[in-house]
């Protein structure tokens, strides 16, 4: 009987299956690979992480404080004296989001309790070296982070702080 149905045309219906399952097999890999390249596909929106992110007016942050931007990724300090860093949140250490913690006037890492003073330097280990930075400029009277490029660093300086 099957050979009759094949001399016919007509697809058994463990063929017919076959095909289905196939199909369905394919567009369920198109989708997974279809989110998995946008998931890899990097962010670099204005006011986002990997692009520039305008912080707002110099006269805006007070000597001393500390502002998080969550989706620049960073931290806006603006020391005693002045002038601008901003810091990347991720810690040297293993990766792990810092926090800043304003009773203790410092960046704590959840995950292995470093901490980091006001300008990034380590203060309690295992964090090898002090927080990263990104690129500060002062555009009229507009504080500007570029955060497309992390830059590694090993303690502060006084060159590494923006002035407007």
């Amino acid at each position: 009987m099957n050979d009759k149905k094949k001399e016919q045309g007509q697809l058994s219906r463990r063929d017919f299956l076959k095909m289905g399952v196939s199909a369905l097999s394919f567009v369920a890999l198109l989708e997974v690979g279809g989110a998995s390249l946008l998931f890899m596909r990097p962010r670099s929106g204005d006011g986002e992480y990997g692009g520039l992110v305008s912080a707002g007016a110099v006269d805006s942050f007070s000597p001393g404080s500390v502002t998080e931007f969550p989706d620049g990724r960073f931290y806006l300090v603006r020391a005693s004296d002045g002038g601008f860093l901003a810091m990347y949140r991720r810690c040297t250490h293993l990766g792990c989001n810092v926090k800043w913690e304003v009773e203790q006037n410092r960046f704590f890492c959840p995950c292995h309790a470093s901490s980091f003073n006001l300008l990034g330097e380590v203060e309690n280990p295992p964090a090898p070296s002090a927080l990263d930075t990104f690129a500060v400029h002062i555009n009229e009277s507009q504080v500007v982070v570029d955060t497309s490029r992390i830059q590694n660093r090993d303690g502060f300086a006084p060159e590494q702080l923006a002035y407007g």
